[in-house]
């Protein structure tokens, strides 16, 4: 137990504790999309790759790659920084602070006229950006995966700061 937690308190640790974030966020996603029929926005998606880029850095960092580990470590963190800088923007046009994409959220109706009203229906998507589906004390997945994110890409810094590499 004692060589467990020395381990998971050194650079490669952090490393393997952030990939391992990232894998629950990605887990979590997926569950409730195929599992709780929640079905995602096209935002939603983008979150995703953030979280798979920094998963496939964290396998490389921990192995085969261990000698490159501090770059790899600042990637991993550019990566969960653009990961919280999406779900900042998702948060953003949830809450009505900015308009988001044309394709995935709603506008002002009344100056089109019925065959633009028509196609735009027609041509919407199933689920609305700027619509939350699922929340927890007040806070939507897109804020939670910014939150998580942005604690994540702190443990990849941390792990640059300590990790071996030019």
């Amino acid at each position: 137990m004692r060589a467990v937690r020395g381990f998971l308190l050194t650079a490669r640790g952090w490393m393997l504790i952030a990939g391992a974030g990232s894998a629950a966020i990605l887990a979590s996603a997926l569950g409730s999309q195929f599992i709780g029929g929640l079905a995602p926005c096209p935002i939603c998606i983008w979150q995703r790759w953030p979280h798979v880029v920094a998963l496939v850095i964290a396998a490389l960092a921990v192995t085969v790659l261990w000698r490159h580990a501090r770059p790899l470590a600042a990637l991993g963190s550019l990566a969960m920084l653009v990961g919280a800088g999406l779900g900042l923007y998702h948060t953003g046009i949830e809450r009505g602070w900015w308009e988001g994409p044309d394709t995935c959220t709603s506008s002002d109706i009344t100056t089109l006229s019925i065959d633009q009203l028509m196609a735009r229906i027609m041509s919407a998507p199933l689920v609305r950006c700027d619509e939350v589906q699922w929340d927890l004390f007040g806070l939507s997945m897109a804020s939670w995966n910014a939150a998580i994110s942005l604690g994540l890409a702190a443990l990849w810094l941390a792990s640059a700061a300590r990790a071996p590499g030019k």
